[in-house]
């Protein structure tokens, strides 16, 4: 970093990944807010630069580097931010403490974590420290790379685990494997571990009847119901399975199910039918539920229901990792839950690119004519949401209606290298949006620290927040 740099930041003000210190004095402070940054996505804090952004400098010896190393290693677990002096004029320089995210949050300093709230640090809550320790704890040790104790090949489909391994070798995905033997081709898929298999494996390839006595939870339920409610079914059936089964059986319900949409093309004198979904939106979809659904709920299951204006597809579980409904409509970082079960799925040409999933649905559903796709997430299970816009929503589903707009504007922004203006945003919305509508979305968007805005006045315009552009890798 240069000085033109420096200059540069400062001129933006601080935010929740920059702060201005006017002196190293303050370095408690500063730290306290090193570990905001590495609890969440990284940040510089600058010594020698005023609260509104002049660039002074101070008088810097190496004393006061070893003071505020030292202050930094109060942060646990140990992180190493980097330090360095840049110098200004008449002797006087601008320290530069920098962090990316931190791999291994949550930190604490001096017995407490915290976090950024726009251009201030506080003190992380209970709820959040325990959320972010959970997920740590998941990357160590998950539910499907435990042991899948009594399991043996036996007791798996060998005939699929070599169609995923043929199939990622075609693909470039995996590396030839040694030998055709099913150890040798499930160590190469990392669910058989010095002999031993994991749960992936059986989640991904095992027995039907096995899996219903052992893992009830690789369940899939699917539904056909009369009207838009669950008061009357026409089809209600349950599958007991590995993954590809679950997938090919959720797939041949939606075949049989859904009716198909006719419309006709001025230059084409036939009628073109189409299924009502696009299949390769709903086939993404249920990859998603089965990659990053919550295995370890023993109750828990994959749910299909069609009604007569929409269909959801549900998994167990929640959303982690600070993921959103909000934040899947722009490009996010990839973090699958059960990356082990994932790979498989990538390999085998199921799941095409890492983190796209969502954007891709979004893509599909909206060339297809379809209105905006919709997700929640209430904690216990993630829903995905198809409509065909033949029904009107029921008044009463004001939250619904309005995570659903939110998304919408999220999407055009996305595609938006320069932002808009609400104006602009209306427009393209349609006439079915009012102005209000967009003018609350917009808000809420901002309040999530999801958009800023350029500009003032009439002028001003929209745009996706710095640190989730264009250029990031997608997930879930």
């Amino acid at each position: 970093m240069n000085i033109d740099q420096i200059a540069h930041l400062t001129a933006s003000g601080e935010s929740e990944t920059l702060e201005f210190k006017t002196t190293a004095g303050t370095r408690r402070e500063a730290a306290r807010t090193v570990c905001a940054f590495l609890n969440q996505d990284g940040g510089q804090v600058l010594f020698g630069v005023t609260r509104d952004g002049g660039v002074a400098g101070q008088q810097v010896g190496e004393r006061t580097i070893e003071e505020l190393s030292a202050e930094l290693r109060q942060i646990d677990p140990p992180a190493f931010p980097t330090v360095e002096r840049l110098p200004v004029d008449r002797g006087r320089e601008v320290i530069v403490v920098s962090t990316d995210r931190g791999p291994t949050r949550p930190y604490i300093y001096r017995g407490n974590a915290y976090r950024r709230v726009g251009n201030t640090t506080l003190a992380l809550s209970t709820d959040e420290y325990n959320r972010m320790l959970f997920e740590r704890m998941h990357s160590e040790q998950r539910w499907e790379n435990q042991p899948a104790a009594g399991w043996s090949i036996g007791d798996l489909d060998v005939a699929e685990i070599r169609r995923v391994v043929a199939e990622g070798v075609r693909r470039g995905r995996m590396d030839e494997p040694p030998s055709r033997e099913p150890a040798d081709l499930l160590r190469g898929l990392g669910v058989l571990h010095n002999g031993v298999l994991l749960r992936a494996a059986a989640v991904l390839f095992g027995n039907g009847e096995r899996l219903e006595a052992d893992m009830p939870q690789c369940l899939l339920r699917v539904a056909r119901f009369r009207g838009t409610d669950k008061m009357r079914f026409l089809d209600n059936r349950q599958f007991n399975g590995n993954a590809f089964t679950l997938l090919a059986n959720a797939e041949r319900f939606l075949r049989d199910s859904l009716p198909i949409a006719a419309r006709f093309e001025d230059n084409r004198f036939d009628r073109i039918d189409e299924p009502l979904y696009p299949p390769l939106a709903t086939r993404e979809a249920l990859a998603n539920a089965l990659c990053h659904r919550d295995y370890s709920i023993g109750g828990g299951s994959i749910g299909v229901a069609i009604y007569d204006d929409r269909l959801e597809i549900t998994s167990a579980g929640s959303l982690h990792f600070g993921l959103t409904p909000e934040k899947l409509f722009v490009p996010h970082e990839s973090r699958p839950w059960n990356p082990l079960i994932a790979r498989a799925f990538h390999r085998r040409g199921i799941i095409e690119e890492w983190g796209h999933g969502t954007l891709k649905m979004t893509d599909l559903t909206s060339a297809a004519g379809l209105p905006m796709l919709e997700i929640e997430d209430d904690d216990w299970c993630v829903t995905v949401r198809f409509r065909h816009g033949q029904f009107v929503q029921e008044s009463g589903d004001r939250g619904g209606r309005s995570a659903n707009r939110c998304a919408e504007v999220l999407v055009l922004l996305n595609r938006a290298e320069e932002g808009l203006t609400r104006r602009d945003i209306h427009a393209r919305l349609g006439s079915g949006v009012s102005e209000r509508q967009v003018r609350r979305a917009l808000e809420e968007l901002r309040d999530k620290r999801l958009v800023v805005t350029k500009n003032r006045g009439p002028l001003t315009r929209w745009v996706l927040k710095q640190g989730r552009d264009r250029g990031a890798i997608g997930a879930r």
